[in-house]
């Protein structure tokens, strides 16, 4: 533990203290000699005027409570929270490499500034980092900051949207609710006024958009809720099925472990084999999850989705002709 790190950690040890803090505790926490401590303690009261009082009595310290609430002076953070803040920029900077780098720049240039004042080279620490990313679609950076500003200050939007299934974009205003990132992609939740309800929009396909004067409808947090999450996926809507899918082999350690749904259920039966049973309305991005899983997924009910597994599958085996 370094110098910083040190005053870092007694600040917060008598911070936290209710009582006076003894000099083996500090030693302890401070991972130094009696000498050390003591010199951390001075140099705080005399260079960062911190108001710690010395009880001879106890052989202990505390902040002097009638100063009231002592801070460190400027920025302050040790080397683990440091990392963290780091690894959440990388994080950040993955999600669309470019798109926020305006808006996160700043805290950027700090993290780097902080990290060469202790001595800690962020080139060897950032390469430990990596996120990839997979099928992720590009999003127009202007059209981001637009949603974004619209979403915090409570605005309604004028768009051009073009639907995955139509050719001609529709001008339609909507009231943001949420942005969502979702398996490497951005969606908008928000009430279409058009359409009157609510819908998720894909934001790559935003070709246009504007911010008005009105303010946008408030749908309060269980609605989004009861629409959005209840369904399987990206797919909004009250659940209308419940799948019932059985998995085999090696893929049910992990299956089993897995999330697919905030209110799935799964039960292991005696030969090995993992059932799972998730509440749908729209089968689309189901259908696709349980197809990666070939010969190690069947659907059990209900026959409907069955029968376009089987569909789908039957489709898919035209390609592979054995000759």
């Amino acid at each position: 533990m370094d110098k910083f790190d040190r005053i870092y950690a007694l600040h917060t040890l008598l911070t936290q203290s209710r009582t006076t803090v003894s000099m083996e505790k500090i030693r302890q926490e401070l991972e130094c000699s009696v000498s050390t401590a003591e010199r951390i303690i001075r140099e705080m009261r005399d260079y960062l005027r911190a108001p710690i009082q010395y009880d001879r009595e106890l052989n202990s310290y505390s902040y002097i409570k009638s100063a009231g609430t002592y801070e460190l002076p400027g920025l302050w953070f040790n080397a683990a929270e440091l990392h963290a803040l780091l690894f959440t920029h990388q994080l950040l900077e993955s999600l669309d490499p470019g798109m926020l780098e305006s808006h996160i720049a700043p805290l950027k240039e700090k993290i780097e500034s902080l990290l060469s004042s202790q001595n800690l080279e962020k080139k060897n620490i950032a390469k430990r980092f990596r996120f990839i990313k997979i099928a992720g679609r590009e999003v127009d950076s202007k059209i981001f900051s637009m949603v974004a500003d619209a979403l915090v200050n409570r605005k309604t939007m004028s768009i051009q949207y073009c639907g995955l299934e139509s050719h001609q974009p529709t001008q339609r205003d909507i009231s943001p609710q949420r942005l969502l990132y979702y398996r490497d992609n951005w969606y908008l939740d928000a009430w279409c006024h058009l359409r009157e309800e609510l819908r998720s929009f894909a934001l790559e396909r935003v070709q246009h958009c504007a911010l008005t004067n009105t303010n946008a409808l408030e749908i309060n947090e269980t609605e989004l809720d009861k629409h959005f999450t209840r369904s399987y996926g990206i797919f909004s809507g009250e659940p209308t099925n419940t799948a019932v899918i059985r998995f085999t082999g090696m893929p049910t350690r992990w299956v089993s472990k897995e999330q697919w749904h905030p209110e799935q259920k799964g039960y292991r039966h005696q030969d090995g084999s993992y059932e799972l049973h998730i509440p749908y309305h729209d089968p689309r991005e189901l259908i696709m999850d349980i197809l990666k899983y070939g010969e190690h997924a069947e659907v059990i009910e209900p026959d409907d989705l069955r029968k376009q597994l089987v569909d789908k599958l039957t489709n898919a085996l035209k390609n592979y002709k054995v000759h």
